[in-house]
Parts: structure tokens; sequence; C-alpha cells
């Protein structure tokens, strides 16, 4: 398997991952709106699940390399993790 199929495999693990928080993430902005001050809690959840899902990426890369991704390598993973955003936006404004 060649490095890219391992980290598209590792991206999608990630966000369905992150997507399964996502009722979770909800229930505790409702909970906590008043000390959180959201204005629209999917749209927090959203930016919640993007970066867990491009911070979890990096640092699964990093792994499989042994060092720090490039510049190059964050890009790649940036592009992977965006051509995912309509599935991550369906689940959570449906």
């Amino acid at each position: 398997m060649s490095e890219d199929e391992q980290l598209e495999m590792l991206i999608e693990q990630t966000i369905n991952g992150a997507v399964a928080t996502i009722p979770t993430h909800l229930e505790e902005i409702e909970q906590n709106k008043d000390t959180l001050k959201v204005n629209d809690p999917k749209e927090f959840v959203y930016g919640i699940i993007m970066g867990m899902a491009l911070g979890m990426a990096s640092t699964a890369l990093a792994s499989l390399k042994q060092e720090m991704p490039t510049t190059e390598d964050q890009l790649k993973i940036r592009n992977m993790v965006f051509s995912k955003i309509p599935q991550i936006r369906e689940e959570i404004f449906k």
C-alpha cells in the first residue's frame, strides 16, 4: 500500500471517528451555551471536526514517516480532508 493510500485510509478513519462525535458535541454545546456563547452550534461543530481531521491526519503522517510532515505533505493532507467537506457537512447539517 502506498503512502498516499495509507494517508487516505487514515484520514477516512479519522473523519469517521470525528463524525461519530457530532451528537455529543452538539449536546455539550447546548448544555454550555451560556459559557460558550456560540451563535451556530452546527458551524462550531464543523470547525471542531475539521480541526480534528487536519490535526490527527498530520499526526498520523508524522508517525508513519517518523518525521514532521513537509509543506507538500501538509498540502496533500489539506486537499484530502477538504475533499471530504461535503460528507462532513452532510453529517452535521442533516
